[in-house]
């Protein structure tokens, strides 16, 4: 039977997750490249989601959530030929339609949050043909895994909003993509600062509100497991962003606006695997957790290792998500929490939590690079130097996004 209030509420929260995408990471990319680059990052945005609405429809959602086996889902539901008007998606009083479309705004910005580790350097056509094979051999059988019934979700996987289907999957991939693809020239010392940081902090600030519908609308209802995942949530931003902002102060005795901000995402994507399961205090505690940890990931990443991950991808996303899926296991245990999966004890969920994490990084990582391998034999992978140097705006789009 239909609930209506259910129904209103995933339907604001996949507007919201849309958002996350077009505009809120699109501005947050656009501002932290040079301003010759800033069309390319924004019109990746938009290919990616329209390239990524169609492949749902045909084949990912019936891929990802019919049934099937373990490791994939069913054809049931290609082109989506088994959903009306009328079709009720089973035990949760959503129209199958909004479920179908709140999943696919989660399809959508999955592949679009790797833009940041090749940009201002790849082929258009390389980005078209990566995303799309990516969504299909990466995302879709993680996300039946985790979330349709496959492996990890019968082993009692504890991932309410994404920080294995969405996080890990693309931070791994964004480190592969990133090495294979190669330095931008001058990296690490005559990169240009972020153009616009007043545009990052936008989009930044588009991403904390968009946020609100990708955790608290995982919870497929307008009750108090999805108020609760709110306030943790929010929480959780707020305290990654005061985290990076003291750790700059001290270091470098002056607080970056892109910094604090960059904080927020840490804090967002640390909650995100666990946002349904826990407390208040935990989510401040997560929030302080993933601004130290991915602070550091960046400066491991960037300084040490050299790996130019443009827009730090793995430090933040993939490492943030990662922290939140193993904590998840001890904090669900706090006061507000729901208690660890059918009652397991820390170190069983822990456990768990770890083989799902580990699982999906050797996946990432292996169809990942065999898939980057595909393109460079393919449609090519990088722009030639010349139109690095000119910038891609005009040389991929025939366009320039400042006229000064």
């Amino acid at each position: 039977m239909l609930n209506a209030a259910n129904t209103a509420w995933i339907m604001t929260s996949t507007a919201l997750v849309l958002l996350m995408t077009l505009p809120a990471l699109g501005l947050f990319y656009a501002g932290l490249v040079r301003s010759r680059n800033i069309l390319s990052v924004l019109m990746h945005c938009v290919a990616i989601a329209g390239l990524a609405s169609l492949i749902w429809l045909i084949a990912g959602y019936s891929l990802a959530f019919s049934s099937g086996n373990g490791f994939i889902g069913g054809l049931q539901n290609i082109f989506l030929i088994n959903v009306g008007q009328d079709t009720i998606l089973e035990g949760s009083g959503l129209p199958e339609s909004v479920f179908v479309m709140f999943q696919m705004t989660f399809a959508i910005i999955t592949p679009a949050l790797i833009i940041g580790a090749y940009v201002e350097r790849i082929k258009f056509i390389a980005v078209l043909v990566f995303s799309s094979l990516w969504l299909i051999l990466v995302y879709v059988p993680v996300t039946h895994w985790v979330w349709g019934g496959g492996w990890l979700a019968k082993m009692g996987v504890m991932d309410f909003a994404g920080g294995i289907v969405v996080h890990i999957t693309a931070g791994v991939s964004a480190l592969v993509i990133a090495v294979m693809l190669g330095k931008r020239r001058g990296f690490p010392l005559h990169i240009q600062p972020p153009h616009a940081p007043w545009m990052v902090m936008v989009g930044a600030s588009m991403l904390w509100v968009g946020w609100f519908g990708f955790n608290a609308g995982s919870a497929l209802a307008a009750n108090g497991n999805a108020g609760m995942a709110m306030l943790v949530t929010h929480m959780s931003a707020a305290t990654g962003s005061l985290v990076w902002l003291v750790i700059e102060w001290v270091r470098f005795g002056k607080p970056s606006l892109v910094g604090i901000v960059t904080g927020t995402i840490a804090g967002l994507a640390t909650i995100t695997p666990a946002s349904g399961f826990v407390g208040p205090m935990a989510g401040v505690l997560l929030g302080l957790a993933g601004g130290v940890i991915c602070y550091l990931a960046v400066g491991l990443i960037r300084n040490r290792l050299k790996i130019d991950d443009s827009l730090d991808v793995l430090a933040v996303h993939g490492v943030g998500g990662f922290t939140g899926t193993l904590l998840v296991a001890g904090l669900s245990l706090l006061p507000g929490g729901t208690g660890n999966s059918g009652g397991a004890s820390i170190i069983s969920q822990f456990y768990v939590q770890a083989v799902a994490s580990v699982a999906t990084i050797i996946w990432s990582v292996g169809v990942t690079y065999a898939i980057v391998k595909l393109c460079q034999l393919t449609v090519g992978l990088r722009v030639s130097e010349e139109d690095e140097i000119e910038g891609l705006d005009f040389a991929s789009h025939g366009e320039a996004g400042y006229h000064m």
